[in-house]
């Protein structure tokens, strides 16, 4: 696949962050920030072209951190599971807490994952996260969740595996 078709699952999380609101702006901004920062580097080339030409031109250092588009790649890809989590522990009645503490606080320093925990014990209830995505029901929400978790699955796993093919699941 292409960057260009992972750009919508980019565009979901920043539109499903920033309907949120305020209580996770911080983290919307944070990968609006990474959005804007990849799209440009490889819009024509696939996510496997991207990483080997970074390799290929020193671009990425494994023992210290450095502006790459894997890098960033790599934290929104934290962030994709992270979302991916999110919504599968809507569908099934999980603590939203739980998908943070997977997918993005071992890689956060532990101020942030205080913060994150504040955050996280004031969003509202499951039924505004149903609305977020424009039913009134659990059984509404079930075909529509699925869909859209099986599409970030999809996602996640292509770029997972191009990843740990390069050793880069662990970048500074």
């Amino acid at each position: 696949y292409t960057t260009r078709g992972v750009a919508p699952w980019w565009s979901l999380e920043r539109m499903f962050m920033e309907s949120l609101g305020t209580m996770v702006g911080f983290f919307s901004h944070k990968v609006k920030e990474k959005v804007v920062l990849v799209l440009p580097l490889e819009a024509d080339q696939s996510v496997r072209s991207m990483v080997e030409a970074e390799l290929k031109a020193g671009k990425v250092n494994f023992s210290r951190r450095t502006e790459s588009g894997c890098r960033t790649l790599l934290r929104l890809h934290r962030s994709l599971l992270w979302l991916k989590l999110l919504l599968e522990g809507l569908l099934t009645g999980h603590d939203v807490m739980a998908a943070y503490m997977v997918a993005l606080a071992p890689h956060h320093p532990w101020v942030l994952r205080q913060a994150a925990e504040f955050v996280f014990l004031a969003l509202p209830d499951r039924r505004y996260f149903l609305q977020l995505v424009c039913v009134r029901s659990q059984r509404e929400a079930t075909p529509i969740l699925r869909s859209i978790i099986d599409a970030l699955a999809l996602v996640h796993v292509q770029t997972q595996r191009i990843l740990a093919e390069h050793d880069m699941l662990e970048l500074p």
